[in-house]
C-alpha cells in the first residue's frame, strides 16, 4: 500500500541540534521584574517542526501563565527563535584607552 504526505517540513534558515545555545524573544523575569525580550536558552528536544528550549529563570506563556519546566517550543521557522551570536551591532564600543 503507498503511503502519501500531505505535509513536507518548512525550509530551514537555520538548523538546530539539540545542546546549541539560542536566543529565544519571550517574556521572562529579569531583576525580578517581569519583561519582554531576547533571553538565552538551549535547545533540549527538536523534530522536523518543532523547537524545545529551555531556560535557567522563569520563563511566561504570553497569556501570563508561568512555564514550571522552563521549557518554551517554538516552529523552527519562528522569527522568534535566533542562533546565539546572530543580533544586529548596533555600533561598536570602544574600549578606553589608559
Amino acid at each position: 500500500m503507498t503511503q502519501f504526505s500531505y505535509m513536507r517540513s518548512p525550509s530551514l534558515e537555520h538548523a538546530y541540534e539539540v545542546g546549541d545555545t539560542v536566543e529565544v524573544y519571550c517574556d521572562h523575569e529579569r531583576n525580578m521584574e517581569r519583561v519582554r525580550g531576547w533571553m538565552r536558552g538551549i535547545v533540549v528536544q527538536l523534530d522536523n517542526k518543532m523547537v524545545a528550549v529551555q531556560f535557567r529563570h522563569n520563563v511566561y506563556l504570553t497569556d501570563g501563565w508561568m512555564v514550571p519546566d522552563h521549557i518554551l517550543w517554538y516552529p523552527c521557522n519562528s522569527e522568534h527563535l535566533r542562533p546565539l551570536g546572530t543580533q544586529k551591532k548596533l555600533g561598536k564600543k570602544e574600549l578606553p584607552q589608559f
